[in-house]
């Protein structure tokens, strides 16, 4: 146990390889954590250990303490957002795919386990050495194709534990074994020895009876329930890919004479000046020194509105440089960026997300234990009665095959799969298993405002004329005006207006007055549009009537534009990030699945009242003006308060915050990093279809495990016949397909899953 002595003074971060399944995680983290000075994390899905230890611990402690209990262990090389980290280490230039072995044995399974399965299940294709066919096609399914099932197994054994695992490697091996003998010395290879299609009771010898189908079958249906997670699993790490990818590549440095050079950001050192051209990304957290413009930070920041950058203003990496031409000279780089530390938070969130155990493995490790006691028993009880060795070998290993869980091996993987493909067609895509088990307990959701409940794009929402001007004149000669440029709320104005009228006019002549607006000629009028200011140098003030409404307008949290021509004040515009039409159906939805909405942003708190008030989410659940690396915080404090909690955001400064969460949903319409971060994406990108994951995944989740509650039931009500010597293969192949079959059916239910309208 960890001593209060020793206090962690370091982490370490260690890439654990071996685990098959939650249980594997939970043994390596209780060894690390009995190690002084040592507290350690391990995650399932990521394959990695978080470990702080103290100074009288080395990583290479740590590293064999992992590798007595039998895995391995090593300390992972940093990501880099590179097509060639893809390529194989091996030196062949060959992509490396982590999945090909486990394809391959599926493969295998499947391709063998087909013609074995229908030949022991059909009389009619059972021809005179049909069972010898069945041996040949179905040994390489038990050994190759079943050995890291084999190998779990041992590893379990040496540990004194018992998974899925170890119930697996059991069953398929003492249904193999018992064939074996069956064929070789007892009468089961004889020329012209069928399974006969009775459903009688009676106890025989077993030498007649062989059980290659179930050995097989059993093997190509978990095979390809342990594939179709493993790929889930797999991108559990691409969400720091993505983080990183977002960054510029490349970067224009200027040397003391002023002279242009391109380099790779990787050069890049604190001090360097480098160039940003309009429509390009900013390299790294810099300080702009020459020039004005205005950054659109919404993929990091989440924040709508651009924010306009003159001289001595902070900038930060990766956003995107809407308007002028800047120079930036670089404050930090590499691990030092926001971005950077940004991506840190969503692993350290990852990392340290308490792995979901399998439902299955939880009740492995009592049934396995169980099934070979009683195995045990069932071989002593028919000894000590003078049955006979093979009479009670028969009864002992019928006790084996039938825990063999076929329906088990079904359970979880059909329901994921009709669960999957359903929601997959509402614009639902479910990460795993371990997602499902997170939303039943969910009683908050936390909102991202830009982008989840909003558009994300600002929007022209309101036009106030002034006794002098019209609306349809106002919008075309500050549409056609805006037109011209590149700001995003000049976009918002220009397209406000297209919408509108159709078409505007060419301006004559237009400058862009930086930070405050613009201005030109339009159809032979003088034409200002910007902020009051921008008026003020002109000598023109706001009646007012326009006055009031700039107030009000900014009062909730709306951006006001002022348009004047020919000397005049004529209107003043409203632009903001508009909220979607399904925002307040979507949250009155969620509030019926008993989920409390909290609205969470980075934005000033008079914008976030205003769209909670029109979403109807009260005032005292909304959290405002949170920075992007604080949002993580946030889901963690209202952990700490004994809640469950679901994010559902879009942008990248959501991302540590959907990992983080004890179930992320994040919005398809979104960026890359956000979508893989999180448990659910939402293909539409429409609000309401996040209560519709929430109730799909629930519902998919009680399917598991009512499939789960009758594929043991089957199991325990089945053992007491093959403990009596009563099974012969005929019950057992038609009792074991009748609970596939009902496991199957119960999932396809799933099918009938609708979105409410």
């Amino acid at each position: 146990m960890t001593t209060t002595a020793s206090h962690p003074t370091a982490e370490v971060e260690l890439a654990i390889g071996g685990m098959t399944c939650a249980s594997c995680a939970a043994r390596i983290e209780k060894k690390l954590n009995r190690m002084d000075g040592v507290t350690a994390t391990v995650n399932y899905a990521t394959e990695k250990a978080k470990v702080s230890y103290a100074d009288e611990v080395s990583v290479q402690d740590l590293i064999a303490t992992v590798e007595a209990t039998g895995y391995t262990a090593r300390e992972p090389a940093p990501p880099v957002p590179d097509a060639k980290d893809a390529q194989d280490t091996s030196g062949s230039g060959e992509p490396h795919d982590e999945l090909r072995p486990l394809r391959e044995r599926l493969v295998t399974a499947v391709t063998l386990a087909v013609p074995v399965v229908a030949m022991a299940m059909v009389p009619a294709l059972q021809f005179e050495y049909w069972q010898w066919l069945s041996l040949t096609l179905a040994a390489p399914v038990v050994t190759y194709a079943a050995w890291p099932f084999h190998k779990a197994a041992f590893t379990n054994l040496r540990h004194g534990a018992a998974t899925m695992d170890t119930l697996i490697s059991v069953g398929t091996s003492a249904a193999f074994l018992w064939s074996l003998w069956a064929l070789f010395l007892g009468t089961a290879g004889e020329p012209g020895m069928t399974h006969p299609f009775e459903l009688t009771i009676s106890r025989g010898d077993g030498s007649g009876n062989i059980y290659l189908e179930a050995a097989a079958g059993v093997t190509a249906f978990i095979l390809a329930g342990r594939y179709f997670e493993a790929r889930s699993k797999r991108k559990a790490g691409a969400a720091l890919k993505a983080l990183l990818e977002l960054g510029a590549k490349d970067v224009t440095v200027l040397d003391a004479g002023g002279r242009e050079r391109t380099i790779p950001v990787s050069e890049l050192k604190v001090g360097d000046r480098f160039l940003v051209r309009p429509g390009e990304k900013i390299a790294t957290d810099g300080t702009v020194v020459e020039g004005s413009s205005a950054v659109d930070a919404s993929m990091l920041t989440g924040e709508s509105v651009p924010v306009e950058v003159a001289r001595g203003d902070a900038v930060t990496g990766a956003t995107l440089n809407a308007g002028g031409r800047l120079v930036v000279e670089a404050t930090r780089v590499g691990a030092d960026t926001q971005l950077a530390r940004m991506a840190r938070l969503v692993e350290d969130a990852q990392n340290g997300k308490a792995a979901a155990q399998r439902l299955a493995d939880r009740i492995s490790a009592v049934f396995v234990p169980i099934v070979i006691a009683l195995a045990l028993g069932t071989l002593g009880f028919w000894l000590g009665n003078g049955a006979g060795p093979a009479a009670a070998f028969t009864a002992a290993v019928a006790v084996l095959i039938i825990a063999c869980p076929c329906a088990l091996g079904l359970a979880t993987p059909t329901a994921l799969l009709v669960g999957t493909g359903r929601g997959a067609q509402l614009g639902i895509l479910i990460k795993g298993p371990e997602v499902l088990e997170s939303t039943r307990e969910v009683d908050t959701i936390v909102l991202d405002k830009t982008g989840t409940v909003t558009t994300g794009r600002m929007t022209l929402l309101a036009v106030h004329t002034g006794d002098n001007a019209g609306e349809a004149e106002v919008l075309r000669l500050a549409g056609a005006l805006e037109h011209a440029s590149e700001h995003p709320v000049a976009r918002a104005v220009a397209d406000g207006a297209l919408e509108k009228l159709g078409s505007l006019p060419t301006p004559e002549d237009f400058v862009n007055v930086p930070g405050l607006g613009v201005q030109g000629v339009v159809d032979g009028h003088a034409v200002l549009v910007g902020r009051e200011r921008l008026l003020q140098e002109w000598a023109m003030e706001l009646p007012a009537s326009l006055a009031h409404a700039k107030s009000e307008a900014e009062a909730a949290g709306r951006t006001a534009i002022a348009v004047a021509w020919d000397g005049e004040t004529r209107a003043v515009l409203e632009v903001a990030d508009a909220v979607k039409e399904t925002s307040a159906e979507a949250i009155r939805r969620l509030r019926d699945l008993g989920l409390t909405p909290i609205l969470l942003t980075g934005d000033n708190r008079a914008v976030a009242e205003s769209v909670a008030r029109e979403v109807g989410i009260a005032q005292e659940h909304v959290i405002a003006e949170v920075l992007p690396q604080d949002k993580a915080d946030v889901v963690k404090r209202l952990q700490g308060e004994g809640r469950s909690v679901a994010m559902v955001g879009d942008g990248v400064n959501d991302a540590a915050a959907l990992a983080q969460a004890d179930l992320g949903l994040a919005m398809g319409t979104g960026t890359d990093a956000a979508i893989e971060a999180g448990d659910l994406t939402l293909v539409r990108g429409d609000l309401r279809v996040a209560a519709d994951a929430i109730r799909l995944s629930r519902r998919t989740l009680g399917t598991i495990r009512s499939n789960l509650f009758w594929a043991f039931a089957y199991n325990v009500a089945a053992l007491p016949l093959a403990a009596a010597g009563l099974l012969n293969p005929m019950i057992a192949g038609a009792a074991m397909a009748f609970s596939s079959v009902f496991v199957v059916g119960n999932s396809l239910r799933l099918r009938s899953f609708r979105a409410v309208n």
